[in-house]
């Protein structure tokens, strides 16, 4: 299944499912199980029946208009830099986050300048 059919043929995989959403929601709206399940009954139905690799188009929209596409394509990368470390909401977060998980302590201790000698 996919929702960036661009990426999806460059891929070149033998079967796609492609549902016309936005990223992210590859298997409906949030909190419409009837409608996930619609589109879900309609992609297997889909992929059982090619013969042959191709692409299954699944007719569902995410609105009557196309207008959700310029808000999801408009402008520049807004999203937060990626880090190498975790990084958590606030210190709590994190003091629990490494007493449920010690290897989380790991990842954010700060490397130890050598010492000469």
């Amino acid at each position: 299944m996919a929702s960036a059919l661009d990426i999806m043929q460059a891929a070149n995989p033998p079967r796609i499912a492609f549902l016309d959403y936005p990223l992210g929601h590859t298997a409906g709206k949030p909190d419409e199980p009837e409608l996930q399940r619609d589109i879900l009954e309609r992609v297997f139905d889909g992929l059982t029946a090619l013969t042959a690799p191709g692409t299954v188009m699944l007719p569902f929209k995410w609105t009557e208009d196309e207008a959700w596409k310029e808000t999801a394509e408009r402008g520049a990368d807004k999203r937060l830099p990626r880090h190498d470390s975790p990084q958590y909401q606030s210190e709590e977060d994190r003091l629990l986050a490494e007493a449920n998980d010690p290897s989380c302590a790991e990842y954010t201790q700060q490397p130890t300048a050598p010492t000469s000698g």
